[in-house]
């Protein structure tokens, strides 16, 4: 598995290969002009939003209509869990936020990442920026799986479909549309610490492209 400088993603590349999102640490794969996984808004079905609980004030994020977050069966009924999941989709949703707006120093990034996730991020957002770039269309997230070993830690599984996902040009609004194919699906490991507010950050993002855990 490689660590990706950034979330949750690949860089733009002079051609349109695919893009990979979710702020982790990049590989030798992540180029500019890709597809993207962890574009953003949420489904009102599937969303684990609902259920979370509010009290740390968390900030609302209000991604572009051509943005969206599907994620797939991302409630266990337990509260804890639930909670890692909760704020693990809001950062996936910040990340795109930042990422449309072009803005590496957006507040919300600081409050779902923290440590080197945290600088990862804002480096991601920033090659997109640099090349003119934002993204657009439906990312899915599903196979969620928790682990809570301590009081306020917890590692985190998911898989993401990006293939209706796609880096589009600021300026002219075309996107990059690239074909489906294994690598449109990916695996991401993370580990989440939760912060005096309650909030769980996510500390460390790890994926990997194509893994066949994630592919149909």
């Amino acid at each position: 598995m490689k660590r990706r400088p950034l979330p949750v993603a690949a860089a733009l590349a002079a051609t349109a290969a695919l893009l990979l999102t979710a702020c982790g640490s990049g590989d030798a794969d992540s180029k500019a002009n890709d597809k993207i996984a962890g574009v953003g808004g949420t489904d009102d079905t599937a969303s684990p939003h609902a259920t979370a609980s509010n009290s740390a004030q968390r900030p609302k994020i209000t991604l572009p209509n051509d943005v969206t977050n599907v994620f797939e069966g991302w409630k266990t009924g337990d509260a804890t869990k639930d909670a890692v999941l909760t704020d693990a989709s809001r950062r996936i949703d910040a990340l795109a936020y930042a990422i449309t707006q072009g803005d590496t120093d957006e507040p919300v990034l600081g409050y779902y990442y923290k440590g080197d996730a945290l600088v990862g991020a804002s480096q991601w957002v920033k090659e997109f920026a640099d090349a003119k770039k934002s993204m657009t269309g439906e990312t899915r997230y599903f196979n969620p799986r928790v682990d809570l070993y301590a009081t306020s830690r917890a590692t985190l599984t998911y898989c993401s479909f990006e293939g209706k996902a796609f880096v589009k040009d600021r300026e002219s609004g075309k996107a990059d549309k690239t074909p489906v194919t294994d690598r449109s699906y990916l695996l991401y490991s993370t580990r989440l610490e939760k912060n005096a507010k309650g909030v769980w950050q996510t500390a460390v993002l790890n994926s990997e492209r194509g893994n066949k855990a994630c592919t149909p």
